[in-house]
């Protein structure tokens, strides 16, 4: 019988990170490989560092190409696809890098690659460290729009943090805080609400309960802190619902994300960065996720970072990671489905 597991795609991140730690105690764990066809493609000789370093040793079979694993029957182990990208020699540990940054890039448009020709359904990263990989010959602000730009996006998209079955999106991201008035437009808002509606629905939540940040101290205390929730965000809001997209707010900066705590809500649209990561981060900084939204496939990673600090140590928390591909599999599952 023909195997309807979905394929996902890993790395091993940043050479120079705890990447490859990570991917090694994920794949030790046998339910990594219970409802996905995992492939892993990376450098050797980084492969075994990061067994290593985890004390692990994890079975793999070799496979020549992406599109070998689709409809494999062994389901208890990975795959695992060969690159030569990088050198031992040109990675020193805990240091950004850029031989490390462009591997890094090398390996990820590996897997679009694939994911374009319909070899894979869903691709999980190890943390990246984007100094690093600017160096390597990034052009863009961040990972998110290179896979944007190589995926041909051509709609609105946005990163997704989750956490314990909470997601955020924001409508500004990676831009000085000076800047993030300009990006609040109704337009905006509207994208992100009705992205992030579908994104909960292909993750398996019928009818995601999502609710839109104010900017503004208070909320804007009736237009005395500034007008943008008068404006632009609560007619945003009034369109949503006329079009049947059963959003509410603003609320509250300081207090949206006490009714996600109650259990009240299932998302919130952030105005910017700090808005919610900083909450996300609190309230479970090493199970947190981050998924690439408004990407023609799903594309996940765990929301910390390389974690320099602790790399080559054996003590990276490998929770966010395990988290990360069990979404890039459900996502995966639905997107395989879509295709049909």
């Amino acid at each position: 019988m023909k195997n309807e597991k979905p394929v996902v795609a890993l790395t091993l991140g940043d050479p120079a990170g705890i990447g490859p730690e990570l991917i090694a105690r994920l794949l030790a764990r046998p339910e990594t490989c219970e409802t996905a066809n995992v492939v892993l493609v990376g450098d050797p000789w980084l492969w075994a560092d990061g067994q290593k370093i985890a004390g692990l040793q994890v079975a793999t079979d070799r496979v020549e190409s992406l599109a070998a694993v689709r409809g494999r029957s062994d389901s208890s182990r990975a795959a695992f696809l060969p690159v030569d990208t990088v050198k031992p020699e040109q990675v020193q540990r805990s240091t950004s890098a850029a031989p490390g940054g462009a591997s890094v890039l090398q390996v990820l448009d590996r897997c679009m690659d694939a994911a374009l020709a319909g070899e894979v359904d869903a691709i999980c990263f190890a943390p990246l460290n984007k100094q690093a990989m600017k160096m390597g010959g990034l052009a863009h602000e961040d990972e998110l729009h290179h896979f944007a730009e190589y995926l041909g996006v051509q709609g609105y998209f946005c990163e997704f943090n989750t956490l314990d079955g909470l997601w955020t999106s924001r409508i500004s991201s990676h831009v000085p805080l000076e800047d993030v008035p300009k990006y609040i437009t109704r337009e905006r808002i509207n994208e992100a609400a009705k992205l992030m509606t579908r994104s909960l629905q292909a993750n398996g939540v019928a009818a995601p309960r999502v609710a839109v940040a104010g900017l503004n101290p208070h909320n804007g205390e009736g237009g005395t802190c500034g007008r943008q929730e008068i404006d632009v965000i609560a007619p945003a809001v009034r369109e949503l619902n006329e079009q049947g997209f059963p959003v509410s707010g603003p609320f509250p900066a300081d207090t949206i994300f006490l009714k996600a705590r109650d259990g009240q809500l299932d998302a919130i649209v952030t105005m910017y960065h700090d808005q919610g990561q900083i909450a996300i981060k609190l309230l479970g900084f090493s199970r947190g996720v981050t998924v690439q939204g408004g990407m023609p496939i799903p594309i996940t990673t765990p929301a910390h970072g390389t974690a320099y600090d602790i790399a080559g140590q054996g003590k990276a928390d490998v929770n966010a990671t395990f988290n990360a591909f069990k979404i890039a599999t459900t996502m995966g599952r639905a997107y395989r489905e879509s295709r049909k």
